[in-house]
């Protein structure tokens, strides 16, 4: 049909040459296939070879208007030739951050595990929806058996549970989960009549907490921040202090988030010790386990998550430590009354029919507050098949191992200091260059400090592309290192590595 925009010479444009016989496909099939196969070569080079070799780059800078330009961005009515195209696959793959680095630290995510990739290759070029067993029934049964296989880890022999699409959702999940546990009326009637609720969590947890507040309708407000020690743990006590002086003001205490891995420094919160006070007080205990619930596959670190198991709900992404690719994130529920689905169900019959000629339990889209549902699952689930859980194991405890090397290094050189001494493997220090030693006494150290980290350090580190790692303040703390090493490619070679970079970028400052 002919579109009715007048054209740049004030005619009527000529309608447009059918391109195809219309009962041929609209892109030539061969042709399709033949992209798709140099992009696969392209990805195997750019991203898998050069991207994983210590000799190459960790990003190649450029600024975002030069970069722009490099990319030619602007969408146009004619489509490209193949090989135009595929130099925009080359120069996407040649310009993008080489997360697969080894030294690549500057997230919780880092790394490749080729099973998994194969997994992610897999899932996008089937191109299901995970809502119903007739669209998606190996999946279906897939990620039932990979939450089998989670729930046994936190130490419960039952429950229910979902992947969502990152940590913060699954922490949002497990909010509305505890509400409409005790307000059940919500589904319908909405916020009208509720108390006034409130959330306890730790100071240094994860903002998806107070995000959630917001977005539930809770307010941020209403979200308590309990005291933690030195080591960034929640302290018991005060917490307790927290909900009785809610309650003495009339609001209703419901979810304690707890938090095992914290951000920046990795803390893992006293979960017995809190359990007793989520039973005290008849409370929902959530466990934030986004970064450190894969301690749970090592015998010899589980320990930091003592008492999981009394938890009522656990998010836990295996996309971080594990290196299941992002995203890989999983909601788990100690419930067995289908609470997932009674509070996020709309019966949609078009959809989940009950007269199917299958079990309709197996349909699981009435479970998760989307419609359209990634296949997240598939990822670990060959990860984990491939190197079983001996395999997951020993990627956990090899992490522990670089992060106790690095922090053994630093106490031997100068102008290394630690935040303190890691629980976990977030190895959290600041780098004092030579020309700001013996000066901490000046009035403008602490200011002088944060500059050199962001204005310098970071900015050498990006444009030379040897390295990246990431940097925060944190209350009264002002820019410091966080450095996680868990990449199954890393070597002790990559930690020495990074000691002398870093030693190298401070030098002349």
């Amino acid at each position: 049909m002919a579109n009715n925009f007048p054209s740049s010479s004030g005619t009527q444009p000529k309608e447009p040459a059918l391109l195809h016989d219309l009962n041929e496909p609209l892109i030539e099939h061969a042709e399709g296939q033949l992209f798709l196969t140099e992009t696969f070569k392209i990805i195997l080079e750019e991203v898998l070879c050069k991207g994983t070799d210590v000799k190459e780059k960790v990003c190649e800078w450029k600024e975002p208007e030069e970069l722009a330009v490099l990319l030619d961005l602007e969408l146009r009515d004619t489509g490209e030739p193949q090989g135009k195209l595929l130099k925009r696959v080359k120069d996407v793959a040649k310009y993008s951050i080489k997360t697969s680095h080894p030294r690549f630290f500057n997230q919780l995510f880092a790394g490749v595990d080729y099973h998994s990739m194969a997994g992610r290759f897999l899932t996008e070029a089937l191109n299901t929806n995970l809502y119903t067993y007739e669209i998606a029934p190996v999946f279906v049964l897939v990620e039932a058996e990979v939450l089998r296989g989670m729930h046994r880890l936190v130490g419960w022999t039952e429950g229910d549970g979902i992947f969502c699409p990152g940590g913060s959702i699954s922490n949002m999940y497990a909010m509305n989960l505890a509400r409409y546990q005790l307000f059940p009326e919500i589904k319908s009637r909405g916020l009208w009549g509720l108390p006034r609720l409130t959330i306890f969590t730790s100071a240094e947890s994860h903002y998806s907490v107070k995000k959630g507040a917001a977005l539930l309708g809770i307010g941020t407000d209403h979200v308590i921040l309990v005291k933690v020690d030195d080591g960034g743990r929640m302290i018991p006590e005060d917490l307790e202090e927290k909900i009785k002086l809610a309650k003495s003001e009339g609001s209703v205490p419901f979810l304690v988030s707890c938090t095992s891995g914290t951000t920046v420094k990795g803390a893992f919160d006293p979960l017995d010790h809190i359990a007793n006070l989520c039973e005290k007080y008849m409370l929902w205990m959530h466990v934030d386990a986004a970064w450190g619930g894969s301690v749970l596959f090592s015998s010899k670190h589980r320990h930091l998550m003592k008492g999981v198991d009394r938890a009522n709900s656990v998010a836990w992404n295996p996309h971080k430590m594990l290196v299941a690719g992002l995203q890989c994130s999983a909601l788990l529920l100690r419930d067995t009354t289908n609470l997932l689905k009674r509070c996020h169900s709309a019966s949609a019959t078009y959809l989940f029919q009950q007269d199917k000629f299958y079990d309709v339990n197996l349909d699981t889209g009435d479970k998760s507050v989307q419609c359209s549902r990634k296949v997240d699952c598939l990822k670990l689930w060959l990860m984990w098949k491939a190197v079983g859980s001996a395999g997951l194991e020993a990627r956990v405890d090899k992490a522990f191992i670089h992060a106790r090397y690095l922090v053994e290094q630093m106490k031997k050189r100068e102008g290394f200091h630690l935040l303190g001494e890691p629980e976990f493997v977030n190895v959290c220090f600041w780098y004092i260059p030579p020309s700001l030693r013996g000066k901490e006494e000046n009035a403008d150290y602490q200011e002088q400090l944060s500059k050199i980290f962001n204005f310098f350090m970071e900015e050498r580190m990006m444009k030379e592309g040897t390295m990246m790692v990431g940097y925060q303040p944190q209350e009264n703390r002002v820019n410091f290192f966080r450095v996680v090493a868990f990449s199954p490619l890393i070597s002790q070679k990559d930690m020495d590595f990074f000691l002398n970079e870093i030693e190298r970028l401070g030098k002349n400052m």
